[in-house]
Protein backbone atom coordinates (compact mmCIF):
# COMPACT_ATOMS: atom_id res chain seq x y z
CA UNK A 1 0.00 0.00 0.00
CA UNK A 2 2.71 2.01 0.84
CA UNK A 3 4.61 1.25 -3.03
CA UNK A 4 3.38 2.22 -6.58
CA UNK A 5 1.16 -0.04 -6.76
CA UNK A 6 -1.15 1.25 -3.53
CA UNK A 7 -0.20 4.76 -5.09
CA UNK A 8 -1.95 4.27 -8.26
CA UNK A 9 -4.89 2.30 -6.63
CA UNK A 10 -5.20 5.61 -4.25
CA UNK A 11 -5.05 3.80 -1.17
CA UNK A 12 -3.99 5.65 1.93
CA UNK A 13 -0.45 5.12 2.95
CA UNK A 14 0.53 2.32 6.32
CA UNK A 15 1.76 4.51 9.16
CA UNK A 16 5.04 3.65 10.68
CA UNK A 17 3.88 3.15 14.52
CA UNK A 18 3.16 0.44 16.14
CA UNK A 19 0.28 -2.26 14.07
CA UNK A 20 -1.23 -5.50 14.74
CA UNK A 21 -2.72 -7.62 11.72
CA UNK A 22 -6.29 -6.81 13.22
CA UNK A 23 -5.47 -3.47 12.83
CA UNK A 24 -4.49 -4.24 9.03
CA UNK A 25 -7.36 -5.89 7.95
CA UNK A 26 -9.70 -3.51 8.88
CA UNK A 27 -8.21 -0.65 7.67
CA UNK A 28 -7.49 -3.31 4.10
CA UNK A 29 -11.45 -3.76 4.78
CA UNK A 30 -12.50 0.16 4.74
CA UNK A 31 -10.12 1.05 2.35
CA UNK A 32 -11.77 -1.44 -0.31
CA UNK A 33 -15.61 -1.11 0.45
CA UNK A 34 -15.56 2.51 0.04
CA UNK A 35 -15.22 1.82 -3.86
CA UNK A 36 -17.38 1.45 -6.44
CA UNK A 37 -17.59 -2.42 -6.07
CA UNK A 38 -15.59 -2.62 -3.38
CA UNK A 39 -17.85 -4.31 -1.00
CA UNK A 40 -18.54 -7.43 -2.43
CA UNK A 41 -14.51 -7.80 -3.65
CA UNK A 42 -14.08 -7.28 0.13
CA UNK A 43 -16.59 -9.64 0.70
CA UNK A 44 -14.74 -12.47 -1.44
CA UNK A 45 -11.29 -11.36 -0.45
CA UNK A 46 -11.79 -11.32 3.43
CA UNK A 47 -13.84 -14.74 2.95
CA UNK A 48 -16.95 -13.41 4.37
CA UNK A 49 -20.39 -15.82 4.02
CA UNK A 50 -22.55 -12.55 4.67
CA UNK A 51 -22.32 -9.29 3.17
CA UNK A 52 -24.07 -7.82 6.05
CA UNK A 53 -20.47 -8.77 7.93
CA UNK A 54 -18.63 -6.83 5.63
CA UNK A 55 -20.37 -4.09 6.29
CA UNK A 56 -20.17 -4.25 9.49
CA UNK A 57 -16.30 -4.62 9.64
CA UNK A 58 -16.04 -2.00 7.06
CA UNK A 59 -18.10 0.13 8.99
CA UNK A 60 -19.66 1.29 6.30
CA UNK A 61 -22.98 3.34 7.05
CA UNK A 62 -26.47 2.98 5.00
CA UNK A 63 -25.52 -0.50 4.67
CA UNK A 64 -28.17 -3.81 4.84
CA UNK A 65 -27.24 -3.41 8.87
CA UNK A 66 -28.41 0.34 9.39
CA UNK A 67 -31.28 0.05 7.35
CA UNK A 68 -32.37 -3.46 9.35
CA UNK A 69 -31.72 -1.73 12.71
CA UNK A 70 -33.69 1.86 11.27
CA UNK A 71 -36.45 -0.04 10.22
CA UNK A 72 -36.47 -2.13 13.82
CA UNK A 73 -36.52 1.18 15.61
CA UNK A 74 -39.12 2.47 13.82
CA UNK A 75 -41.25 -0.95 14.76
CA UNK A 76 -40.55 -1.02 18.50
CA UNK A 77 -41.32 2.96 18.32
CA UNK A 78 -44.79 2.08 17.10
CA UNK A 79 -45.65 -0.78 19.14
CA UNK A 80 -44.60 1.68 22.25
CA UNK A 81 -47.14 4.11 20.86
CA UNK A 82 -49.92 1.75 20.54
CA UNK A 83 -49.09 -0.03 23.90
CA UNK A 84 -49.01 3.47 25.63
CA UNK A 85 -52.39 4.35 23.61
CA UNK A 86 -54.12 1.16 24.54
CA UNK A 87 -52.82 1.83 28.39
CA UNK A 88 -54.11 5.58 28.04
CA UNK A 89 -57.74 4.16 26.89
CA UNK A 90 -57.18 1.82 29.68
CA UNK A 91 -57.26 4.48 32.15
CA UNK A 92 -59.95 6.89 30.85
CA UNK A 93 -62.45 3.44 31.26
CA UNK A 94 -61.31 3.11 34.85
CA UNK A 95 -57.97 0.52 34.77
CA UNK A 96 -55.43 1.99 36.52
CA UNK A 97 -51.73 1.02 36.45
CA UNK A 98 -50.01 -0.71 39.55
CA UNK A 99 -46.44 -0.67 40.89
CA UNK A 100 -44.09 2.06 41.88
CA UNK A 101 -44.35 4.20 39.08
CA UNK A 102 -48.19 4.10 39.12
CA UNK A 103 -49.08 7.50 40.43
CA UNK A 104 -46.41 9.21 37.72
CA UNK A 105 -47.98 7.21 35.23
CA UNK A 106 -51.58 7.90 36.06
CA UNK A 107 -51.03 11.95 36.84
CA UNK A 108 -49.57 12.20 33.26
CA UNK A 109 -52.14 10.14 31.92
CA UNK A 110 -54.95 12.49 33.27
CA UNK A 111 -52.62 15.76 32.10
CA UNK A 112 -53.30 13.96 28.49
CA UNK A 113 -56.97 13.66 29.30
CA UNK A 114 -57.47 16.90 30.16
CA UNK A 115 -55.95 18.29 27.40
CA UNK A 116 -58.63 16.40 25.57
CA UNK A 117 -61.50 17.76 27.49
CA UNK A 118 -63.97 20.02 25.60
CA UNK A 119 -64.99 21.84 28.16
CA UNK A 120 -61.27 22.84 29.16
CA UNK A 121 -59.98 23.32 25.53
CA UNK A 122 -60.33 27.22 24.72
CA UNK A 123 -60.73 26.46 21.24
CA UNK A 124 -64.07 24.80 19.45
CA UNK A 125 -62.00 22.17 17.77
CA UNK A 126 -61.18 19.51 20.24
CA UNK A 127 -58.70 16.77 19.58
CA UNK A 128 -60.07 12.97 20.00
CA UNK A 129 -58.85 10.85 16.83
CA UNK A 130 -56.07 8.26 17.70
CA UNK A 131 -53.65 10.05 15.61
CA UNK A 132 -54.29 13.33 17.91
CA UNK A 133 -53.92 11.52 20.88
CA UNK A 134 -50.96 9.81 19.57
CA UNK A 135 -49.05 13.12 18.83
CA UNK A 136 -49.50 13.75 22.79
CA UNK A 137 -48.33 10.33 23.79
CA UNK A 138 -45.43 10.42 21.83
CA UNK A 139 -42.74 11.57 23.83
CA UNK A 140 -43.88 9.22 26.84
CA UNK A 141 -43.89 6.69 24.02
CA UNK A 142 -40.36 6.97 23.74
CA UNK A 143 -39.07 6.23 27.22
CA UNK A 144 -41.02 3.17 27.25
CA UNK A 145 -38.70 -0.41 27.77
CA UNK A 146 -40.85 -3.57 28.15
CA UNK A 147 -39.83 -6.18 30.69
CA UNK A 148 -40.91 -9.90 30.79
CA UNK A 149 -43.38 -8.55 34.14
CA UNK A 150 -43.86 -4.80 33.55
CA UNK A 151 -43.18 -2.02 31.56
CA UNK A 152 -40.25 0.17 32.42
CA UNK A 153 -40.96 4.37 31.89
CA UNK A 154 -37.14 5.19 31.56
CA UNK A 155 -37.72 9.03 32.20
CA UNK A 156 -34.74 10.14 34.75
CA UNK A 157 -31.68 7.46 34.10
CA UNK A 158 -30.61 8.74 38.04
CA UNK A 159 -34.06 6.81 39.52
CA UNK A 160 -33.68 3.30 37.80
CA UNK A 161 -33.31 1.17 40.13
CA UNK A 162 -31.31 -1.16 37.50
CA UNK A 163 -28.64 1.42 36.99
CA UNK A 164 -28.13 2.48 40.53
CA UNK A 165 -27.85 -1.49 41.27
CA UNK A 166 -24.85 -1.28 38.76
CA UNK A 167 -23.38 1.83 39.29
CA UNK A 168 -24.04 2.99 35.62
CA UNK A 169 -26.45 5.93 36.24
CA UNK A 170 -25.75 7.75 33.20
CA UNK A 171 -26.68 5.00 30.85
CA UNK A 172 -29.40 6.03 28.79
CA UNK A 173 -31.16 2.32 28.26
CA UNK A 174 -31.97 0.49 31.59
CA UNK A 175 -30.73 -2.85 32.22
CA UNK A 176 -34.38 -4.88 32.00
CA UNK A 177 -32.29 -8.32 33.23
CA UNK A 178 -31.41 -6.51 36.57
CA UNK A 179 -34.82 -5.00 36.97
CA UNK A 180 -37.17 -5.39 40.31
CA UNK A 181 -39.80 -3.55 39.05
CA UNK A 182 -41.61 -4.29 42.63
CA UNK A 183 -39.43 -1.56 44.04
CA UNK A 184 -38.24 0.79 41.36
CA UNK A 185 -39.77 4.03 40.73
CA UNK A 186 -40.13 3.56 37.04
CA UNK A 187 -41.98 0.22 36.89
CA UNK A 188 -45.63 -0.05 36.33
CA UNK A 189 -47.78 -3.09 36.29
CA UNK A 190 -50.64 -3.62 34.31
CA UNK A 191 -53.44 -5.92 34.20
CA UNK A 192 -51.60 -8.02 31.04
CA UNK A 193 -48.77 -8.59 33.53
CA UNK A 194 -51.14 -10.29 35.77
CA UNK A 195 -50.90 -13.78 34.45
CA UNK A 196 -47.06 -13.87 34.59
CA UNK A 197 -46.98 -12.62 38.36
CA UNK A 198 -49.85 -15.28 39.37
CA UNK A 199 -48.24 -18.00 38.39
CA UNK A 200 -45.03 -17.29 39.70
CA UNK A 201 -47.13 -17.25 42.70
CA UNK A 202 -48.37 -20.32 42.11
CA UNK A 203 -45.54 -22.18 41.64
CA UNK A 204 -43.41 -20.63 43.98
CA UNK A 205 -46.04 -21.73 46.49
CA UNK A 206 -45.37 -25.20 45.11
CA UNK A 207 -41.80 -25.17 45.72
CA UNK A 208 -42.13 -23.74 49.57
CA UNK A 209 -45.01 -27.46 49.71
CA UNK A 210 -41.99 -29.19 48.59
CA UNK A 211 -39.22 -28.49 51.13
CA UNK A 212 -37.98 -30.13 54.28
CA UNK A 213 -38.49 -28.52 57.83
CA UNK A 214 -34.58 -28.66 57.28
CA UNK A 215 -34.28 -26.14 54.54
CA UNK A 216 -35.17 -22.74 56.61
CA UNK A 217 -32.86 -20.25 54.26
CA UNK A 218 -34.69 -21.55 51.34
CA UNK A 219 -37.84 -21.33 52.93
CA UNK A 220 -37.33 -18.07 54.04
CA UNK A 221 -36.20 -16.43 50.70
CA UNK A 222 -39.10 -18.20 48.52
CA UNK A 223 -41.52 -17.17 50.95
CA UNK A 224 -40.59 -13.46 50.30
CA UNK A 225 -40.33 -14.62 47.00
CA UNK A 226 -43.82 -15.51 47.27
CA UNK A 227 -45.30 -12.75 49.36
CA UNK A 228 -44.16 -10.26 46.24
CA UNK A 229 -45.57 -11.74 43.49
CA UNK A 230 -48.72 -12.10 45.49
CA UNK A 231 -48.65 -8.63 46.71
CA UNK A 232 -48.22 -7.36 43.16
CA UNK A 233 -51.05 -9.58 42.15
CA UNK A 234 -53.41 -8.10 44.38
CA UNK A 235 -52.49 -4.31 43.35
CA UNK A 236 -52.86 -5.43 40.14
CA UNK A 237 -56.72 -6.63 40.65
CA UNK A 238 -56.98 -3.48 43.30
CA UNK A 239 -56.14 -1.07 40.23
CA UNK A 240 -58.57 -2.54 37.31
CA UNK A 241 -61.50 -2.28 40.20
CA UNK A 242 -61.10 0.56 42.36
CA UNK A 243 -61.56 3.69 39.89
CA UNK A 244 -64.76 1.27 38.57
CA UNK A 245 -66.10 1.18 41.81
CA UNK A 246 -66.11 4.58 42.39
CA UNK A 247 -67.31 5.43 39.22
CA UNK A 248 -70.27 3.26 39.81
Amino acid sequence: MNGPDGQRLGLAAIPSDRLTLRMLRRKLAIELAYRPGGLLATKIYLHHVSTATTEGYASRPGGAQAELLAEVNDHEQQRNLELVLAEFRNYQQGILPAGPGARSLTEFFASIDEKLDPAAAPAPRTQRSDRDVLNLLTKRGKVLHLGPANYCWFTAPSRALCLRLAGTTTADRPLIGMCDSARCPQATHHPCHRPVWAEHADRTKIFIGQLGTARKTERTRLQADFDRAHRVVAEIDDASTSMTEESA
